[in-house]
């Protein structure tokens, strides 16, 4: 299997028509949203594991400022 560089995709972008090129951004953006989404839950999920188990505790966000200060 050969892998293509990011050089080459663009340079083979180059050679489609206007349209084609346009689709291909729109594609791009959906797929980059939804993977973007999928990490945002993930890390929500880890999130509310950690904290039904007891590894983190709520916090005002004056108490989370002043950790993050000190």
């Amino acid at each position: 299997m050969t892998i293509a560089t990011f050089g080459d995709i663009l340079e083979a972008s180059h050679q489609l028509s206007i349209e084609d090129q346009e689709n291909l951004v729109y594609i791009l953006q959906n797929r980059l949203r939804e993977q973007k989404r999928a990490k945002l839950v993930k890390d929500v999920q880890t999130a509310q594991q950690e904290f039904a188990e007891g590894e983190c505790k709520p916090m005002t966000p004056q108490q989370l400022m002043e950790e993050i200060l000190s």
